[in-house]
């Protein structure tokens, strides 16, 4: 039997509609997504802990879910182990499934996950509420289970998400440290197939005295600025001369060290198709991107410069040092769900560690 549920908006706005997934009521903050596909890697990405997610494009469920099939120690078809998004808004839902891939619907995952879900719900009209008005507190409530708003970016999301031991994957030429915030898997995957040893620590590790050829600096969800420590092991690898490169929360970790400042976006940035402008050029790339801070240029020091500007915003899309081998991107390279047109970069960090090993 279907159950009715609710989404209410913390300026007290309702939209009624039908529960799919899990029956439990949810509180997160409330963001939009525009892609036409890719939802299981959507709501495995790490970078949205704490977010109840609605997807503009109207369809959904209509491919399934693949199974969890594993190589080199990740899941092949998802961004992490687990759902990691709190709740899912869609327009309409589908249990009838077909794609070759499939091994089970969408809300029976989301039941493994118990992550609620919402569909009949005017998804166009809600994408120009949060558009309007930016992110917002919200909750999903089943069965008149109500329960109370909550800012999850008062909690430190990433502690949440990054890996509790050192993980080593692949046996490749080039050892890169990685450090993370929250990191989807393909960031791995893509340095795995560049001849790499991808050494994974937690969010907090101290890697100031270890031993590598290029340090990376994953995505993440949430305030940068809570990662105190994380900043100042930045800080000193920034020091140093070793090759550096950061995505995501990375970027904004990487400006947070050399001294720069961020902010948050009123609605962020979540879509498959942000067209990233490569400074000083006509040069435009299509890229996939999730997240809600960005860095304010203005407070960049003199020996760094904005690599990539967003060219419907103007927000900062990625930075460079002008001397030294350190490099980022705020959109995702790696994509996963999206298009891999700027994938080229993570040849670019492998070349700066061929360059200093000499």
């Amino acid at each position: 039997m279907l159950k009715q549920a609710k989404l209410i908006l913390e300026d007290g706005s309702e939209y009624h509609g039908t529960s799919f997934g899990y029956e439990g009521s949810v509180a997160g903050e409330m963001v939009f997504n525009t892609a036409m596909t890719g939802y299981p890697e959507s709501l495995s990405d790490p970078s949205y802990r704490g977010q109840i997610l609605v997807t503009t494009f109207p369809l959904i469920g209509n491919y399934g879910v693949p199974g969890d099939r594993k190589e080199d120690d990740l899941f092949r078809y998802f961004e992490s182990d687990k759902i990691q998004l709190s709740g899912f808004v869609v327009s309409d839902y589908t249990d009838d499934f077909s794609h070759w891939n499939a091994s089970l619907s969408l809300s029976d995952w989301m039941k493994e996950h118990q992550i609620p879900g919402i569909y009949g719900i005017d998804t166009r009209a809600l994408t120009k509420k949060l558009r309007t008005n930016g992110s917002m507190k919200a909750k999903i409530v089943v069965n008149d289970q109500d329960v109370a708003f909550i800012d999850p970016n008062s909690r430190h999301l990433v502690s949440e998400v990054s890996t509790k031991e050192v993980k080593t994957y692949g046996n490749g030429k080039h050892k890169v440290l990685l450090l993370d915030c929250g990191c989807k898997n393909n960031i791995i995957r893509c340095l795995l197939k560049r001849d790499t040893t991808v050494i994974r620590v937690p969010y907090d590790y101290d890697f100031t005295n270890d031993d590598y050829d290029g340090l990376f600096l994953s995505n993440g969800p949430g305030d940068p600025k809570l990662n105190v420590k994380a900043i100042d092991h930045v800080k000193t690898a920034l020091s140093q001369d070793k090759p550096i490169m950061g995505i995501c929360l990375g970027t904004q970790l990487m400006a947070l060290a050399a001294g720069a400042d961020t902010y948050k976006l009123k609605y962020g940035h979540r879509s498959h198709n942000q067209p990233a402008l490569l400074k000083g050029t006509k040069r435009c790339f299509i890229t996939s991107q999730n997240h809600g801070y960005a860095i304010d240029t203005d407070t960049l020091p003199s020996d760094w410069e904005v690599l990539f500007e967003n060219a419907n915003d103007n927000t900062c899309e990625g930075i460079k040092h002008k001397t030294k081998p350190f490099f980022s991107s705020q959109f995702h390279p790696e994509a996963s769900s999206g298009p891999t047109d700027t994938e080229f970069l993570f040849d670019d960090f492998i070349g700066m560690m061929e360059e200093y090993k000499g």
